[in-house]
């Protein structure tokens, strides 16, 4: 993890979607800070934090938008989807309908959001599958890759368990698509080798003797 303070190569902007309640500002508040608050108020509007990691010795910062899931704030959401690099699509696997709500929210983001946009899918509250859990680990993985998602991970916010790894794994897949994209670009650019044309030389012509 790099720190904070240092000028970074590359910066993200990322978005954390879902229903309301699923974790997203919990989930934010202990990658960012380290800390877990059990009564966290519900978000109005957007919330905000960033942090800098590692990705092949790089200083990646991600600066990250937990939006409210709350239908009445969507159109203050859906201006955020303009210019963020990756989303971070989340569910509560403890509650069925949070997942079955994910379809509604992959087609809003596919309608406002960049076409290559990174979308990384969490499921949330890893920490009450054992005697709670709504949502099998395999119908969340068959989701991701039906619908060709960067990632899926199950993680807890309230444990810190895969929190980190998500965002690593989120940075990772936005710095090597970044560095593809400019290597497609500068070989858009780059003039074409020159093409040398090489005088061909006329056989000599005999002489005739007369």
């Amino acid at each position: 993890m790099a720190s904070n303070d240092q000028q970074p190569d590359a910066l993200y902007k990322l978005l954390i979607i879902g229903d309301s309640g699923v974790g997203k500002s919990c989930f934010l508040l202990q990658f960012t800070e380290g800390d877990f608050k059990e009564d966290h108020n519900v978000t109005i509007g957007v919330e905000y934090g960033a942090k800098t990691l590692k990705v092949e010795e790089k200083n990646i910062k991600l600066q990250i938008w937990d939006t409210a899931g709350q239908e009445s704030f969507r159109a203050i959401t859906r201006s955020f989807y303009r210019n963020a690099h990756g989303v971070v699509l989340m569910y509560d696997l403890t509650r069925l309908e949070s997942y079955e709500n994910l379809y509604d929210w992959l087609r809003e983001i596919k309608q406002n959001s960049d076409p290559d946009v990174v979308i990384y899918l969490v499921g949330n509250m890893l920490d009450l599958a054992e005697d709670e859990r709504e949502v099998q680990t395999d119908q969340a993985q068959a989701f991701a890759e039906e619908n060709k998602l960067d990632g899926f991970t199950e993680a807890s916010a309230k444990t810190a368990e895969h929190v980190a790894e998500v965002f690593q794994k989120i940075g990772e897949v936005l710095y090597k698509k970044s560095v593809e994209k400019q290597a497609r670009e500068q070989k858009a650019i780059s003039p074409p080798p020159p093409i040398i044309v090489r005088p061909t030389t006329q056989p000599e012509k005999k002489k005739s003797c007369c």
